[in-house]
């Protein structure tokens, strides 16, 4: 079990309680006062949260609450401390940092919720170096309360090209660790533990953030328009009841089948329908969603079981709606791009050729295309400009053109200088896949020899602290203490967590269960400032060449 795993975290969110009892509200928003109760605060410490807990205890006399337990998810300035004391000291029993800047947003999954960092990292305008400065110095510090939640004092690694970004927070991490271990409340210092935090560019792989990707969670968040983790669906036909469903980490359902090929969750849901239908004797011969819906009317004692299977029925289903009629074929073309092989192993000769097809075929829209030509273009390591144009203008899509020119800020060669070298690849050609689910996200590639020691350090240098066992030196830092076996300590139990500036794909979250499966020696979390799909990257990257003041984010100020 990760410690990530029952940490629930919210930044705007108060609790109230009586013995067992919760009610959970936005303290943003008004609400009636409940004198005998005490209220725990769970909020992150910014002006906008202290000014609406010290609302709640405005009055001198009688505040919203009879008591407030104050939790701050991060370091609390001086300042809004301050502010706190001597406005309401009297009515806080308790206020404490927790260090747990991050949401939790899967077992090994984590993000830092501060999508503009995107815009702020990789956008060339000159007017958000400020701002840019202040988005490392958050993320560093958000990055420190997941280490801490972990009880891990990592070595700190980075990629080290093609840009700077990764090197400049992996600093700021290193040094912002070393202060947090001196002064943790147990005023002991501890030293590296036997784990490793990576840090990337998004660059690295720009190959998995564009392609259609057939595993079942992450075809679902790309193809249909699910917000918030929430599906919307319909059990009886177009015209039935519109329903919803959250997908969390509580259905066990979902965290079952989410990082399984759409072929096998296909086959698996309706064979555990029949098994409850059989089962409960309340159907004969197959099952449908309309039989399942009579099953539930009939059965109510089993309708939470049997709603879960027609939740993911109707997932699956949606699923194979939209990608029947035009992305089976676009995978195929995908997948022989990315690799550069076709299923049959053979070399792609002319990518060009292989693109065509997709780009003259008029069902598919602007955002296929341009993912399309992107592939393309990762596939020859960069195009001339004259080709770019030609391919611009022949899909007619200048007004989205800088969705594949922007890439160049992330350091990805679109139109280079010169002839930059592709990273070379581990040879999974062995591996039992589908073929049109032949591509591996190059992370898996770099969590695998991460475990197995075989980073190159010219081109994943460590920081000043990183453990001995992990840069393979055999100098032993002085804070650490004496161990019989450094190679056996780290196998033992030792974590890998993996940070990605500027998002992470379903894809790549998926890597991070497959090799903890494989090396049960470590296990592996992956986090970043926040998720991808296709699309919505795509729309971020054609932000980056417009002026901050022209860009709108939502931010807590």
């Amino acid at each position: 079990m990760s410690q990530l795993e029952d940490l629930q975290i919210g930044r705007t969110y108060h609790f109230q309680t009586v013995h067992l009892t919760f009610v959970v509200e936005d303290i943003y928003k008004n609400r009636e006062p409940v004198r005998q109760m005490k209220a725990l605060y769970f909020i992150t410490p910014t002006s906008k949260s202290v000014d609406c807990f010290l609302r709640d205890f405005s009055s001198k006399s009688e505040g919203k609450y009879k008591a407030a337990y104050v939790y701050f998810t991060d370091f609390c300035p001086d300042s809004l401390f301050n502010k706190i004391k001597s406005s309401c000291s009297k009515s806080i029993r308790r206020c404490k940092e927790i260090n747990i800047s991050f949401f939790p947003l899967e077992s090994q999954v984590f993000t830092l919720d501060i999508p503009d960092a995107f815009y702020y990292c990789y956008s060339p305008d000159t007017g958000s170096t400020n701002s840019k400065d202040a988005i490392m110095e958050a993320m560093a510090e958000q990055i420190v309360t997941v280490c801490a939640t972990l009880d891990e004092n990592p070595g700190v690694r980075y990629k080290s090209k093609p840009l700077d970004n990764s090197r400049k927070l992996a600093e700021l991490v290193e040094k912002k660790l070393e202060n947090y271990y001196k002064i943790d409340e147990k005023s002991q210092i501890k030293g590296k533990t036997h784990s490793q935090l990576l840090i990337i560019d998004r660059g690295f792989d720009p190959v998995s953030t564009v392609l259609h990707e057939l595993t079942f969670q992450a075809m679902a968040y790309d193809l249909l328009p699910i917000e918030n983790d929430t599906y919307k669906y319909k059990t009886d036909g177009p015209n039935g009841k519109e329903k919803e469903a959250i997908l969390e980490e509580d259905d066990d359902l979902w965290v079952r089948i989410r990082h399984r090929h759409i072929a096998v969750v296909l086959e698996e849901i309706p064979k555990l329908m029949k098994e409850i239908s059989s089962t409960k004797k309340a159907a004969e011969g197959k099952t449908s969603l309309s039989a399942l819906t009579q099953l539930m009317k009939k059965m109510p004692h089993f309708r939470k079981q049997i709603t879960k299977q027609v939740v993911h029925l109707n997932l699956a289903e949606d699923c194979m709606n939209k990608f029947k009629p035009n992305i089976e074929k676009l995978c195929k073309t995908e997948q022989d791009l990315a690799l550069g092989t076709d299923a049959d192993g053979q070399k792609v000769k002319d990518s060009m050729r292989v693109l065509l097809p997709v780009l003259l075929n008029k069902n598919h829209d602007n955002y296929d295309k341009i993912r399309a030509i992107l592939l393309y273009i990762f596939s020859i390591n960069g195009t001339t400009q004259e080709n770019l144009d030609k391919l611009v203008q022949n899909v007619k899509i200048e007004n989205d053109s800088d969705m594949i020119c922007n890439w160049s800020y992330l350091g990805v060669p679109i139109v280079p200088q010169s002839q930059q070298g592709k990273p070379l690849r581990k040879d999974r050609s062995g591996e039992e896949t589908f073929q049109l689910s032949r591509w591996t996200p190059l992370i898996k590639d770099v969590m695998e020899d991460a475990i197995d020691n075989r980073l190159e350090s010219k081109e994943w240098p460590c920081c000043s602290q990183c453990p001995a066992v992990w840069n393979g030196s055999g100098a032993v830092s002085a804070r650490q203490k004496p161990r019989t076996n450094y190679l056996e300590d780290r196998k033992n139990g030792s974590k890998l967590i993996v940070f990605v500036i500027g998002g992470i794909t379903y894809s790549e979250m998926r890597c991070a269960y497959e090799v903890s499966q494989a090396h049960k020696s470590c296990e592996v979390f992956i986090g970043s400032t926040h998720i991808l799909t296709p699309r919505k990257l795509l729309d971020d990257i054609k932000m980056l060449s417009k002026p901050k003041d022209k860009v709108s984010f939502m931010k807590d100020e």
